[in-house]
This record gives structure tokens, sequence and C-alpha cells, in this order.
């Protein structure tokens, strides 16, 4: 099964698509993130995003260390904002508790 790279030297902010934010709506994050207390259900935009669907937090000590630990990858992000929301779908399906 197809695991996303966490690590990466490129910073995310310089190869992440513009307004796309799939990992910001596709999944659910368990932990607190400024403003969701309780993280986030997957399908829901996370409350950080600006209107350019940029993460308010990033490079900042409050963004939660699993949003700091992904890095986008072609696997993962696809060729468009619309396959990146497809595939971190079937993935947060994929991985989800019963």
């Amino acid at each position: 099964m197809w695991k996303p790279t966490v690590m990466s030297a490129k910073p995310c902010a310089d190869i992440c698509r513009a307004f796309c934010a799939a990992c910001c709506i596709a999944p659910s994050i368990s932990s607190a993130i400024p403003g969701m207390p309780n993280g986030k259900p997957a399908g829901v935009p996370c409350i950080q995003l600006d209107e350019q669907l940029r993460c308010k937090l990033f490079g900042k000590p409050e963004r939660p260390a699993v949003c700091q630990s992904l890095r986008p990858e072609r696997a993962m992000c696809g060729e468009n904002a619309a396959q990146a929301m497809e595939m971190l779908t079937t993935l947060e399906a994929a991985t989800a508790a019963d």
C-alpha cells in the first residue's frame, strides 16, 4: 500500500499547488488545531486555510505536527487539485478506523 513521504529536502510551500488544499480538506486530523480543538473530520476544510487555500499556520510552532511532517509528492497530489482530492479521499477511506 502507498504511504506518503513525510520528509523532503524541499519546503512544502515551494511545491504545493496554488488553490488546492486537498491535504487540508480530505484527511481527518485527530490532533487539536487552533480554532478546531477536537481536530477536523475528513472532508471538512481546515479553519486555518486562507482565501488562497494556503495554511495560515505554515512555519509557525502552533501548526500541528502531522501537518508539518506531510510533504506533497506526485503520488499524493496527482496532476491537479481534483486528482489530489480524489487520491487523498481514497487514502483517508482506506486508513480510517472502523
